[in-house]
């Protein structure tokens, strides 16, 4: 296992963001929606466990798809990008399940506003020795992370309608939370696990080298450097992505996230029960000098994968660009029990769908 396997396989098997029922009962809330089902069936189409939750209102047509998401801790270094982006993050989960973003509610949770907060790469220390980070007040940075949500919203044509505020948090890292509801589009839900061998994966946006928190973490970079809020490029891959749902030919889709390109595609093919194999120097990046790891790995914004049919490929690719959309065949679904991972003809990580149990116990001690 190097090291961007093990970046990788920390992110997909242990760390809470990709395992949230290593904590929570889903079991408990199965019982409830079931017990729930019996008096509005059919309100519930997806439940907890894929990029977001659909369903209908008993005795009313078409579905609804919302999805609740945090972005704390990069509000630690980068608190309008990481609002932003945590808003941005959750429109594109309702995008992911074929569904357009409408209405957003947000919750801060953040010190005293008259305290003095370090904002920037040493905000988690508590004491800037690197020279860049900025000493401002609560509010000062309150208001930073308002007008990140506030100005994705804009870009993406959704209303805010509500939310919370509290100013009683101690802790350095502020709580950043928004739930975005929206309406389905498609005739049917589109859903994570891969359908099919033999399906392209499709990836919308270009890939940058920030958003490396996953590489943080793993110790693999020093400064931890959030995603930067792409906001006419969510809106480009917005609208492009719908433009390949109007052929209802989509098998799977999701959006990029926590661990990018890796846990989209990791996820996608595990939960299916198939394995995949991806050419990471097809992805299409906005800087240049880019490595593979990077490449595989960051939370650049603005991203979708989409699985279709190898004769349905071309057509949907065509389809996104008639959007402004970029878009490129990056890989595809096989057969495998595993995930691989090459540039330029070397393979750079190969992730199993089912890790051994001491491999899993020695990512539990990192």
């Amino acid at each position: 296992m190097n090291t961007i396997e093990r970046a990788l396989m920390h992110a997909l098997f242990a760390h809470l963001h990709h395992n949230i029922d290593q904590a929570v009962d889903f079991k408990a809330f199965d019982e409830l929606n079931r017990m729930v089902g019996r008096k509005w069936p059919g309100a519930l189409a997806v439940g907890p466990g894929d990029d977001a939750a659909v369903f209908r209102m008993p005795g009313r047509e078409g579905y609804f798809v919302a999805k609740q998401e945090s972005h704390c801790s990069p509000c630690v270094p980068r608190p309008y990008d990481a609002a932003a982006t945590g808003a941005g993050g959750a429109m594109r989960d309702i995008t992911a399940m074929g569904g357009r973003p409408l209405f957003l509610l947000d919750f801060i949770g953040t010190r005293p506003l008259e305290q003095e907060v370090i904002v920037g790469p040493c905000g988690f220390a508590g004491k800037c020795t690197c020279g860049k980070c900025r000493i401002m007040t609560s509010q000062e940075r309150l208001d930073l992370m308002v007008r990140g949500i506030r100005d994705m919203c804009a870009a993406m044509d959704v209303f805010i309608i509500g939310g919370g505020l509290s100013t009683s948090f101690s802790d350095i890292v502020p709580a950043v939370v928004v739930a975005v509801i929206g309406q389905l589009v498609t005739e049917e839900p589109l859903t994570k696990p891969a359908k099919a061998a033999g399906d392209k994966i499709i990836l919308i946006g270009e890939t940058a080298d920030d958003g490396n928190d996953t590489l943080f973490r793993a110790g693999l970079v020093r400064e931890m450097r959030p995603a930067k809020a792409l906001f006419e490029e969510e809106r480009t891959t917005l609208e492009a992505t719908l433009a390949a749902f109007q052929a209802g030919r989509i098998h799977a889709c999701s959006d990029l996230g926590a661990a990018g390109i890796g846990a989209a595609v990791c996820e996608s093919a595990r939960y299916g029960g198939f394995g995949a194999r991806v050419d990471l120097s097809a992805v299409p990046v906005r800087v240049e000098g880019l490595s593979a790891e990077e490449i595989l790995i960051c939370e650049t914004q603005a991203r979708m994968v989409l699985q279709v049919s190898p004769t349905d490929a071309d057509e949907m690719v065509a389809a996104i660009r008639s959007r402004n959309g970029i878009a490129a065949i990056i890989g595809e679904i096989n057969n495998d029990d595993k995930e691989v991972f090459e540039y330029d003809g070397q393979t750079v990580a190969i992730i199993p769908n089912k890790p051994s149990a001491a491999t899993l116990e020695s990512l539990r001690e990192q």
